[in-house]
Protein backbone atom coordinates (compact mmCIF):
# COMPACT_ATOMS: atom_id res chain seq x y z
CA UNK A 1 0.00 0.00 0.00
CA UNK A 2 1.28 3.31 -0.68
CA UNK A 3 0.80 5.86 1.92
CA UNK A 4 -0.80 9.40 0.92
CA UNK A 5 -1.54 12.16 3.29
CA UNK A 6 -3.85 14.74 2.23
CA UNK A 7 -3.72 18.01 4.18
CA UNK A 8 -7.14 19.64 3.75
CA UNK A 9 -9.25 17.03 3.72
CA UNK A 10 -12.23 18.79 4.29
CA UNK A 11 -12.60 20.38 1.84
CA UNK A 12 -14.16 20.02 -1.75
CA UNK A 13 -11.15 18.88 -3.52
CA UNK A 14 -9.53 17.13 -1.10
CA UNK A 15 -12.24 15.01 0.08
CA UNK A 16 -13.15 14.00 -3.45
CA UNK A 17 -9.61 13.02 -4.43
CA UNK A 18 -9.60 10.89 -1.05
CA UNK A 19 -12.77 9.41 -2.04
CA UNK A 20 -10.73 8.66 -5.38
CA UNK A 21 -7.86 6.98 -3.52
CA UNK A 22 -10.05 5.06 -1.69
CA UNK A 23 -11.72 3.66 -4.68
CA UNK A 24 -8.41 2.22 -5.87
CA UNK A 25 -7.61 0.52 -2.95
CA UNK A 26 -4.29 0.99 -3.67
CA UNK A 27 -3.53 3.52 -1.09
CA UNK A 28 -3.15 3.94 2.95
CA UNK A 29 -4.68 7.49 3.53
CA UNK A 30 -4.20 9.91 5.50
CA UNK A 31 -6.35 13.42 5.99
CA UNK A 32 -5.82 16.56 7.87
CA UNK A 33 -7.57 19.19 8.39
CA UNK A 34 -7.85 22.10 10.74
CA UNK A 35 -11.77 21.97 11.19
CA UNK A 36 -13.55 18.55 12.88
CA UNK A 37 -14.21 16.03 10.26
CA UNK A 38 -17.81 17.01 8.13
CA UNK A 39 -19.98 14.49 7.60
CA UNK A 40 -20.90 12.45 4.48
CA UNK A 41 -23.24 15.47 3.00
CA UNK A 42 -19.41 17.04 1.96
CA UNK A 43 -17.36 14.47 2.38
CA UNK A 44 -18.10 11.26 -0.44
CA UNK A 45 -15.91 9.10 1.04
CA UNK A 46 -17.56 8.94 4.20
CA UNK A 47 -19.95 6.48 3.15
CA UNK A 48 -17.09 3.94 2.42
CA UNK A 49 -16.48 3.61 5.59
CA UNK A 50 -13.20 2.91 4.53
CA UNK A 51 -10.29 0.94 7.28
CA UNK A 52 -7.79 2.50 4.88
CA UNK A 53 -8.30 6.19 5.85
CA UNK A 54 -7.60 8.15 8.96
CA UNK A 55 -8.86 11.51 10.06
CA UNK A 56 -6.44 14.22 11.88
CA UNK A 57 -7.58 17.41 13.07
CA UNK A 58 -4.78 19.37 12.44
CA UNK A 59 -4.27 23.35 11.90
CA UNK A 60 -0.92 24.05 9.97
CA UNK A 61 -1.11 27.48 11.34
CA UNK A 62 -0.55 26.31 14.55
CA UNK A 63 -0.08 23.01 15.11
CA UNK A 64 3.38 21.93 13.13
CA UNK A 65 5.01 20.32 15.92
CA UNK A 66 1.40 17.62 15.73
CA UNK A 67 2.01 17.36 12.32
CA UNK A 68 5.75 16.95 12.42
CA UNK A 69 5.13 14.00 14.99
CA UNK A 70 2.72 12.51 12.69
CA UNK A 71 5.15 12.62 10.08
CA UNK A 72 7.48 11.06 11.60
CA UNK A 73 5.06 8.10 12.68
CA UNK A 74 3.03 7.67 9.50
CA UNK A 75 6.04 8.41 6.55
CA UNK A 76 3.94 9.27 4.09
CA UNK A 77 5.69 8.64 0.36
CA UNK A 78 3.19 11.16 -1.27
CA UNK A 79 1.81 14.18 0.35
CA UNK A 80 -1.11 16.59 -1.29
CA UNK A 81 -1.62 19.63 -0.03
CA UNK A 82 -5.34 21.22 -0.70
CA UNK A 83 -5.41 23.74 1.88
CA UNK A 84 -5.91 27.04 1.78
CA UNK A 85 -8.14 30.32 2.44
CA UNK A 86 -9.64 29.60 -1.05
CA UNK A 87 -12.51 32.22 -1.69
CA UNK A 88 -11.71 35.63 -3.60
CA UNK A 89 -14.15 38.05 -2.90
CA UNK A 90 -13.39 37.84 1.19
CA UNK A 91 -9.85 38.04 0.79
CA UNK A 92 -9.80 41.98 0.47
CA UNK A 93 -11.48 42.18 3.93
CA UNK A 94 -8.49 40.54 5.99
CA UNK A 95 -6.08 39.99 3.05
CA UNK A 96 -3.42 39.22 5.92
CA UNK A 97 -5.42 36.27 6.84
CA UNK A 98 -4.95 34.65 3.47
CA UNK A 99 -1.10 35.59 3.56
CA UNK A 100 -0.57 34.01 6.58
CA UNK A 101 -2.05 30.69 6.01
CA UNK A 102 -1.61 30.17 2.19
CA UNK A 103 2.41 31.78 2.08
CA UNK A 104 3.79 32.10 5.63
CA UNK A 105 2.51 29.01 6.90
CA UNK A 106 3.20 27.33 3.53
CA UNK A 107 6.70 28.04 3.79
CA UNK A 108 7.03 26.91 7.16
CA UNK A 109 5.37 23.73 5.70
CA UNK A 110 8.05 23.16 3.72
CA UNK A 111 10.78 24.59 5.76
CA UNK A 112 9.76 21.12 7.95
CA UNK A 113 9.28 18.80 4.83
CA UNK A 114 12.61 19.60 2.86
CA UNK A 115 14.85 17.24 4.96
CA UNK A 116 11.77 14.01 5.24
CA UNK A 117 13.65 10.77 3.18
CA UNK A 118 10.14 9.16 3.03
CA UNK A 119 8.70 11.53 0.91
CA UNK A 120 8.72 10.83 -2.58
CA UNK A 121 6.18 13.36 -3.93
CA UNK A 122 4.87 16.92 -2.79
CA UNK A 123 1.85 17.73 -4.94
CA UNK A 124 0.62 21.30 -4.57
CA UNK A 125 -2.61 22.54 -5.00
CA UNK A 126 -2.42 25.74 -6.57
CA UNK A 127 -4.86 28.42 -8.60
CA UNK A 128 -4.70 29.79 -12.24
CA UNK A 129 -5.69 32.78 -10.28
CA UNK A 130 -2.39 33.62 -10.16
CA UNK A 131 -2.22 34.89 -13.89
CA UNK A 132 -4.77 37.62 -12.99
CA UNK A 133 -7.15 37.37 -16.76
CA UNK A 134 -6.77 34.57 -18.09
CA UNK A 135 -7.09 35.82 -21.73
CA UNK A 136 -6.37 33.54 -24.74
CA UNK A 137 -4.93 30.26 -23.58
CA UNK A 138 -2.40 30.79 -20.75
CA UNK A 139 0.42 28.06 -20.69
CA UNK A 140 2.67 27.14 -17.05
CA UNK A 141 5.80 28.91 -18.18
CA UNK A 142 3.50 32.11 -17.97
CA UNK A 143 4.51 34.88 -15.67
CA UNK A 144 2.08 35.76 -12.55
CA UNK A 145 -0.02 38.46 -12.43
CA UNK A 146 -2.29 38.21 -9.61
CA UNK A 147 -5.10 41.18 -8.88
CA UNK A 148 -6.53 40.06 -5.44
CA UNK A 149 -5.07 39.26 -2.27
CA UNK A 150 -6.29 35.31 -2.47
CA UNK A 151 -4.36 35.31 -6.04
CA UNK A 152 -1.30 37.44 -4.57
CA UNK A 153 -1.36 35.29 -1.56
CA UNK A 154 -1.36 32.26 -3.33
CA UNK A 155 1.47 33.46 -5.99
CA UNK A 156 3.54 33.91 -3.05
CA UNK A 157 3.33 30.45 -1.79
CA UNK A 158 4.24 28.85 -5.02
CA UNK A 159 7.10 31.26 -5.54
CA UNK A 160 8.53 30.05 -2.31
CA UNK A 161 7.82 26.31 -2.64
CA UNK A 162 10.01 27.18 -5.74
CA UNK A 163 12.80 27.80 -3.94
CA UNK A 164 13.07 24.89 -1.99
CA UNK A 165 12.79 22.89 -5.07
CA UNK A 166 15.60 24.77 -6.55
CA UNK A 167 17.85 24.37 -3.47
CA UNK A 168 16.88 21.71 -1.80
CA UNK A 169 15.76 18.94 -4.83
CA UNK A 170 12.40 19.51 -2.64
CA UNK A 171 10.11 17.21 -4.87
CA UNK A 172 7.84 19.90 -5.86
CA UNK A 173 4.78 18.96 -8.37
CA UNK A 174 2.47 22.04 -8.87
CA UNK A 175 -1.55 21.75 -9.81
CA UNK A 176 -3.21 25.00 -11.54
CA UNK A 177 -6.75 23.64 -11.93
CA UNK A 178 -9.92 25.96 -13.02
CA UNK A 179 -13.45 26.15 -11.88
CA UNK A 180 -14.13 22.79 -10.19
CA UNK A 181 -17.80 22.00 -9.60
CA UNK A 182 -19.65 18.76 -8.47
CA UNK A 183 -22.00 16.91 -6.35
CA UNK A 184 -20.81 18.27 -2.52
CA UNK A 185 -19.58 21.28 -3.20
CA UNK A 186 -19.56 24.52 -1.28
CA UNK A 187 -23.23 25.74 -1.00
CA UNK A 188 -22.21 29.44 -2.14
CA UNK A 189 -20.64 28.20 -5.38
CA UNK A 190 -22.87 29.43 -8.01
CA UNK A 191 -23.58 26.06 -9.49
CA UNK A 192 -24.95 24.42 -6.26
CA UNK A 193 -26.27 27.86 -5.29
CA UNK A 194 -28.29 28.53 -8.29
CA UNK A 195 -29.65 25.15 -7.95
CA UNK A 196 -30.44 26.18 -4.21
CA UNK A 197 -31.89 29.24 -5.04
CA UNK A 198 -34.29 27.87 -7.50
CA UNK A 199 -35.87 25.15 -5.21
CA UNK A 200 -36.48 28.07 -2.52
CA UNK A 201 -37.70 30.85 -5.17
CA UNK A 202 -34.86 33.14 -4.55
CA UNK A 203 -33.37 35.51 -6.93
CA UNK A 204 -29.64 34.98 -8.37
CA UNK A 205 -27.93 37.89 -8.41
CA UNK A 206 -25.06 37.61 -11.30
CA UNK A 207 -22.22 39.71 -10.86
CA UNK A 208 -21.34 42.20 -13.95
CA UNK A 209 -24.52 40.34 -15.44
CA UNK A 210 -22.39 36.69 -15.47
CA UNK A 211 -20.87 37.75 -18.36
CA UNK A 212 -17.09 36.50 -17.32
CA UNK A 213 -15.75 33.58 -18.73
CA UNK A 214 -14.84 30.03 -16.37
CA UNK A 215 -13.75 27.19 -17.44
CA UNK A 216 -15.98 24.61 -15.52
CA UNK A 217 -14.42 21.35 -14.71
CA UNK A 218 -16.24 17.92 -12.73
CA UNK A 219 -14.44 17.41 -9.60
CA UNK A 220 -13.74 13.79 -10.35
CA UNK A 221 -11.74 14.50 -13.52
CA UNK A 222 -9.44 17.23 -11.80
CA UNK A 223 -8.70 14.69 -9.18
CA UNK A 224 -7.56 12.05 -11.39
CA UNK A 225 -5.41 14.84 -13.17
CA UNK A 226 -3.85 15.17 -9.30
CA UNK A 227 -3.63 11.50 -9.32
CA UNK A 228 -1.47 11.04 -12.29
CA UNK A 229 0.38 14.12 -11.51
CA UNK A 230 1.29 12.47 -8.28
CA UNK A 231 2.12 8.92 -9.73
CA UNK A 232 4.09 10.14 -12.80
CA UNK A 233 4.21 14.03 -12.74
CA UNK A 234 8.08 15.28 -12.87
CA UNK A 235 9.30 17.05 -10.05
CA UNK A 236 9.57 20.56 -10.72
CA UNK A 237 6.82 21.02 -13.32
CA UNK A 238 3.55 22.80 -12.82
CA UNK A 239 0.37 21.04 -14.53
CA UNK A 240 -2.46 22.56 -15.92
CA UNK A 241 -6.17 20.76 -15.61
CA UNK A 242 -8.65 22.40 -17.59
CA UNK A 243 -12.07 21.93 -20.12
CA UNK A 244 -11.83 22.31 -23.70
CA UNK A 245 -13.28 25.39 -23.15
CA UNK A 246 -14.49 28.04 -21.37
CA UNK A 247 -18.25 29.77 -20.97
CA UNK A 248 -20.19 32.55 -19.43
CA UNK A 249 -21.73 32.29 -15.66
CA UNK A 250 -24.51 33.52 -17.05
CA UNK A 251 -25.08 30.19 -19.81
CA UNK A 252 -24.09 27.85 -16.45
CA UNK A 253 -26.86 29.50 -14.83
CA UNK A 254 -29.28 29.21 -17.61
CA UNK A 255 -28.38 25.75 -18.24
CA UNK A 256 -29.59 24.69 -14.74
CA UNK A 257 -32.70 27.09 -15.36
CA UNK A 258 -33.70 24.99 -18.03
CA UNK A 259 -32.65 21.60 -16.60
CA UNK A 260 -35.29 22.88 -13.64
CA UNK A 261 -37.72 23.94 -15.15
CA UNK A 262 -37.20 27.97 -14.71
CA UNK A 263 -37.37 30.80 -16.82
CA UNK A 264 -34.11 32.58 -16.57
CA UNK A 265 -34.95 36.54 -16.82
CA UNK A 266 -37.39 35.62 -13.80
CA UNK A 267 -34.96 33.94 -12.00
CA UNK A 268 -32.29 35.96 -11.60
CA UNK A 269 -31.12 39.33 -11.29
CA UNK A 270 -27.87 41.49 -12.35
CA UNK A 271 -25.71 42.19 -9.19
CA UNK A 272 -22.22 44.44 -8.97
CA UNK A 273 -19.12 42.90 -10.23
CA UNK A 274 -16.57 41.63 -7.63
CA UNK A 275 -13.69 44.09 -7.25
CA UNK A 276 -10.58 42.62 -8.90
CA UNK A 277 -13.10 40.04 -11.35
CA UNK A 278 -11.06 38.52 -13.98
CA UNK A 279 -12.66 38.57 -17.50
CA UNK A 280 -11.88 35.29 -18.49
CA UNK A 281 -10.03 32.23 -16.85
CA UNK A 282 -8.94 30.10 -19.76
CA UNK A 283 -5.71 28.23 -19.91
CA UNK A 284 -3.80 25.72 -21.79
CA UNK A 285 -4.04 21.82 -20.84
CA UNK A 286 -2.30 20.73 -23.37
CA UNK A 287 1.11 19.55 -20.95
CA UNK A 288 -1.01 17.07 -18.93
CA UNK A 289 -2.58 15.46 -22.01
CA UNK A 290 0.40 14.88 -23.84
CA UNK A 291 2.46 13.64 -21.12
CA UNK A 292 0.21 12.22 -18.90
CA UNK A 293 -2.37 10.79 -20.55
CA UNK A 294 -4.92 12.97 -18.91
CA UNK A 295 -8.47 14.37 -20.52
CA UNK A 296 -11.75 15.30 -18.99
CA UNK A 297 -14.15 12.53 -18.97
CA UNK A 298 -17.61 14.09 -17.64
CA UNK A 299 -19.40 16.88 -19.65
CA UNK A 300 -20.69 20.14 -18.41
CA UNK A 301 -24.21 18.96 -19.29
CA UNK A 302 -23.75 15.77 -17.52
CA UNK A 303 -21.95 17.11 -14.47
CA UNK A 304 -24.24 19.84 -14.39
CA UNK A 305 -27.46 16.93 -13.55
CA UNK A 306 -25.40 14.88 -11.53
CA UNK A 307 -24.71 18.19 -8.82
CA UNK A 308 -28.62 19.56 -9.40
CA UNK A 309 -29.74 16.11 -8.57
CA UNK A 310 -27.46 16.01 -5.23
CA UNK A 311 -29.29 19.20 -4.12
CA UNK A 312 -33.04 17.78 -5.07
CA UNK A 313 -31.66 14.09 -3.29
CA UNK A 314 -30.04 15.75 -0.19
CA UNK A 315 -32.60 18.86 -0.01
CA UNK A 316 -33.73 18.85 3.49
CA UNK A 317 -29.91 18.13 5.01
CA UNK A 318 -29.16 21.50 2.64
CA UNK A 319 -31.68 23.48 3.98
CA UNK A 320 -30.19 23.48 7.64
CA UNK A 321 -27.02 24.57 6.26
CA UNK A 322 -25.53 28.05 6.08
CA UNK A 323 -26.11 29.03 2.07
CA UNK A 324 -22.89 31.74 2.33
CA UNK A 325 -19.71 31.81 2.80
CA UNK A 326 -18.54 31.76 6.53
CA UNK A 327 -14.38 33.10 7.56
CA UNK A 328 -12.77 31.08 9.74
CA UNK A 329 -9.04 32.87 10.51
Amino acid sequence: MKKVLVIGSNSFSGSDFIDLLLEKGEYDVVGISRSPEKGALFLPYRAKNSPLFTFEQIDLNRDLDKLDRLLEAFQPEYIVNFAAQSEVGPSWENPDHWFQTNAVALTSLANLLKDKKFLKKYVHISSPEVYGTCEGFIKEDTPVNPSTPYAASKAAGDLSLFTFYKNFNFPLVMIRATNVYGAHQQLFKIIPRTAIYIKNQKKIGLHGGGVAVKSYIHIRDVSNGELLAMEKGRIGEIYHISPDQGVAVKNVVQTICDKMGVSFKETTEIAPERLGQDKAYTIDSSKIRKELGWKPEISLEEGIDQTVKWVSSHFDAIKAQPLEYIHKA
